[in-house]
């Protein structure tokens, strides 16, 4: 990811651009992060609905699959006070 200065951002703003589509550039303004520049498609991605969780859980691979789990029989440990 680069990061480039507010003012060389300003300068060299279709350059920056450019850089946005290999990955999201970081704008500081005193050596102090203060933007990142998103693509299209980054930005797209990211407005996408995503599905809830259950949802995602009735669409997994695994949905239906019985799981015999079982609770280990020894005793909790001890707890000093």
């Amino acid at each position: 990811m680069a990061t480039w200065q507010l003012q060389d951002a300003k300068a060299r703003f279709s350059e920056l651009i450019r850089d946005a589509a290999v990955g999201p550039p970081t704008i500081r303004v005193r050596e102090r992060r203060t933007a990142v520049i998103l693509s299209a498609d980054d930005y797209d991605r990211l407005q996408r609905p995503r599905p809830s969780l259950v949802e995602f859980l009735r669409t997994s691979p695994l949905a239906g699959v019985r799981l015999d789990v079982e609770r280990d029989p020894s005793p909790p440990r001890d707890v000093e006070l």
